[in-house]
């Protein structure tokens, strides 16, 4: 009778695994819409799309400093 018991207990083990595991793969959001709103959310939270600023000045400060160069050696 043991035997019995313990395919019981094996069944009544893997059924609550499946269950667990069933759970484990839903997806807490409703659509892909608001999954990739959290995901950019989260991304911004975390810096990722800093400002750009600081890249455009950049390029502007160095693109001015080429055009002097030149209009100096174009002078001399």
């Amino acid at each position: 009778m043991s035997g019995l018991s313990n395919s019981a207990a094996d069944l009544v083990a893997l059924e609550a695994y499946a269950a667990r595991a069933g759970a484990a793969m839903a997806c807490v959001y409703s659509s892909s819409a608001e999954l990739d709103a959290a995901l950019i959310a989260e991304r911004r939270a975390a810096g990722v799309y800093g400002p750009r600023r600081h890249r455009y000045a950049l390029a502007t400060v160095a693109g001015l400093a080429a055009g002097l160069t030149v209009v100096i050696l174009l002078i001399v």
